[in-house]
This record gives structure tokens, C-alpha cells and sequence, in this order.
């Protein structure tokens, strides 16, 4: 019985073993297909734009001081004692305000006393022309002498000469006293008085105090000769357009990074250098008509009005830094990435101006720089025309 039970088993083992072997063989030839059949590796896209050139403002700047367009020292014009102040100190004063009163009483009496000598003049031109009248007639009648009537002559012509003497006395006595006090000549803010009441000043001698107009304002700028050499050469290559110098305008930034809200004009150049500092010095005047600029105050200068034509400006995430200095990525005619050394000089918005390196028509990576190295082979696309990417297919299980 279990011989022949053993014997009937048989069929159904080697039916199993079958199975198997079939399964394994299927396995096996199904792992063969998926290894011949994995997927080449994907190109990468990355996004260019067409280096093109244009023309763009070129502004360097520097560092200026503001100043007043016109100080103007208060010195009395005559020696006296101060009688009173009459301005507040530091405040606006208008051209005509009375300033300081020097005490008038010895002018006062100096000018009386002229006065009076211009009476005595006066008298005597009258008695000494009276006396040439009366002798003149006489000299026929051989009355008097010659010499007599020369002494007449001389005596009117003398008399004559004391009276425009005194007139002129006068007219200096009356100066002096005019200018007892002593008023602003100009429009302006005045400083502090250096001396008050009762103190003895000289005439143009001591300094009371100094009025500065401030508007119009005076920014005055140091150029390095290093500069002004390098920018001839550059006009003379035909690498910056200049309108001239004293078409060129002044824009200022205050310290605080806030931007003045008026441009100044270039108006004067010094004709040489600065033997202290090796630099020349330019002018500008500006409007200040809320006083927001002061004497002294520094500013920050940007001269508008050269460009520079024929640049080639660039995207700054474009321009990555290497050990031998700054490269940006370009592709090639046949779609192979070149690592393309640069010459990058300075910042326009958020671009780079390139000095060197790159020609209008190069196609410069600008997204995408993480993927690809130099040799690499890409499919560049315009920059903003790249599709978006393909969202990864969902695990929800299908319905059916």
C-alpha cells in the first residue's frame, strides 16, 4: 500500500518542480529585459540669455563737503565801543538788518564839527572873492601893487581849495557815522557775536561775527589725479561719451543713505592740482532752499551726465566667482557648456557691466548653473520660456 501510494505521488512532485523552474526561468528573463531596457540619462535644461550690448549711464562718485556760496565777515568800519547786539544769534537775517550799533555820540560831534568848519570855509571863499573885486580895479588906477592883486588871487583860489577841504572832512565824518551802525549785507544765517555790549573794537580789524548764504550752497569734491588721467583716456578711446565738464550735474545722497531732492551744476574746475593732495577741485552749486545743507556737512557726489556706450550687461546671478576670479557659463554652438572667464567692473540695477569676457550673441546661463559644469551638454532655452516642471505621478489606487 505504500509502495504504490509513493509510486501515484510522484507525477504530482515532478508537476510542482515543473512549476517552479518555469517561475524561475520567467523570473530570470524578466530581470534580464529590465536591465537592457533602463533609460538613458537626461539632458539638463538651463535658461540663457543673448548677451546684447547697450549704452548706459556712466556716474562715478565721491565724497564732497558743502560749504556756504558766500561768507561774509562782519567787521566795523570805524573804532568804537559796541552800544547794543541787535540781532539774535544763529537765526536767518535779511540784506539791510541791523546788527550792532557802535556808539555814535564822538561821531556825532565829528560831523557837527565838520559842519561847522564848512560854515567857516564858506565865509571866507565870500570875503576873499569880495577882496579880488575890489582890488582888481585899482591895479589900473596903480592904487595897489601887483603883488597885491596876486595876493587876492591866491587868497580866493585858497579859500576855495579849504572849503571842498571841508566838504570832504564832512563827507568822511558823516561815513563814519553812517556806519556807527553796522547791518547785514547780505541774505544769510548768522553766527554767534564774538563780542557784546561795551567792549572796544577796531576798525577792519576785529572779526564780530560771519553771515553765510545757503542757498544757493557750494559742494566742493577732490578728484585723484589717477582718475582724471584714466578718464581722458577713456574719452580720447571712445569708451566714455562726455558731453563736457560744465555740462555734468551733481546728484547727492546725504549720510543717513537718504538722496538730496535736488541736483546741483557743476560751475567751476580749479585750473591745477593740489600740490597737498595730488587732486583737482571741482564746484558744484545746488538749491537748499529748506536749509537741509549745511556748512561742513559731508555728502556723497554721483556726476550724472557721461555714458558709456557699447557695454554688455549681464544678470549678477549669472556671474559666479572661481578660484582664478569671476566666470559666467556659456553655451556653445554645438550646446556644450564653456566656462568663460570675465571682466566685471561694476553694478547697474542688479546686473554686472562686463568689461571683458563676453560678445553680443554669447548665450550666458542664468538659471540653472547648479547642473552642469564646463563640457557639459545642455538644452539651453530662452530665459522665462522653460516649461514647468511635470508633477510626479500620484499613489492613489485606481477605481474600478
Amino acid at each position: 500500500m505504500s509502495h504504490s501510494s509513493g509510486l501515484r505521488a510522484d507525477p504530482r512532485r515532478r508537476l510542482a518542480c515543473g512549476l517552479l523552474g518555469a517561475l524561475a526561468l520567467a523570473g530570470l528573463a524578466a530581470c534580464k529585459q529590465d536591465a537592457g531596457s533602463a533609460p538613458s540619462p537626461q539632458v539638463p535644461q538651463v535658461e540663457v540669455i543673448t548677451a546684447s550690448t547697450t549704452t548706459v549711464p556712466d556716474e562715478p562718485e565721491f565724497i564732497g563737503q558743502a560749504e556756504a556760496s558766500r561768507p561774509v565777515e562782519i567787521r566795523s568800519q570805524v573804532t568804537g565801543l559796541i552800544k547794543a547786539v541787535l540781532y539774535q544769534e544763529g537765526r536767518d537775517v535779511k540784506k539791510g538788518d541791523r546788527l550792532y550799533q557802535i556808539d555814535p555820540v564822538p561821531f556825532q560831534a565829528a560831523a557837527a564839527s565838520a559842519k561847522a568848519k564848512i560854515a567857516q570855509a564858506e565865509a571866507k571863499v565870500v570875503q576873499a572873492k569880495q577882496d579880488l573885486a575890489r582890488v582888481k580895479p585899482l591895479l589900473a588906477e596903480q592904487a595897489v601893487s601887483q603883488k597885491d592883486v596876486d595876493d587876492a588871487v591866491a587868497e580866493d583860489l585858497s579859500s576855495k581849495a579849504a572849503l571842498q577841504g571841508a566838504k570832504a572832512d564832512l563827507m568822511k565824518a558823516q561815513f563814519d557815522l553812517d556806519n556807527t551802525l553796522i547791518t547785514a549785507p547780505i541774505d544769510g544765517l548768522i553766527e554767534r557775536t564774538r563780542y557784546y555790549e561795551g567792549r572796544l573794537v577796531s576798525a577792519q580789524t576785529d572779526l564780530l561775527t560771519m553771515v553765510h548764504r545757503v542757498d544757493p550752497m557750494y559742494v566742493v569734491v577732490s578728484i585723484p589725479e589717477t582718475f582724471i588721467l584714466k578718464r581722458r583716456h577713456d574719452i580720447e578711446e571712445k569708451r566714455i561719451t562726455h558731453p563736457g565738464v560744465y555740462q555734468l550735474r551733481g546728484e547727492m545722497m546725504l549720510l543717513d543713505g537718504t538722496t538730496y531732492p535736488h541736483e546741483g551744476v557743476l560751475d567751476l574746475m580749479e585750473p591745477g592740482l593740489r600740490t597737498e593732495t595730488g587732486a583737482r577741485v571741482v564746484r558744484i552749486t545746488i538749491p537748499n532752499p529748506k536749509r537741509e545743507l549745511l556748512p561742513g556737512q559731508f555728502v556723497k557726489v554721483k556726476f550724472k551726465g557721461d555714458t558709456k556706450p557699447n557695454v554688455v550687461l549681464i544678470p549678477q546671478r549669472a556671474v559666479l566667482q572661481g578660484p582664478q576670479g569671476p566666470f559666467v557659463y556659456v553655451v556653445g554652438p554645438d550646446e556644450h557648456v564653456q566656462m568663460r572667464p570675465v571682466k566685471a567692473s561694476v553694478w547697474q540695477g542688479n546686473q554686472w557691466l562686463i568689461d571683458d569676457g563676453i560678445q553680443a550673441g554669447d548665450r550666458v546661463v542664468v538659471n540653472g548653473l547648479m547642473k552642469i559644469g564646463p563640457g557639459a551638454l545642455v538644452k539651453a532655452v530662452p530665459v522665462g520660456e522653460a516649461p514647468p516642471a511635470t508633477a510626479s505621478p500620484s499613489g492613489a489606487p485606481k477605481q474600478g
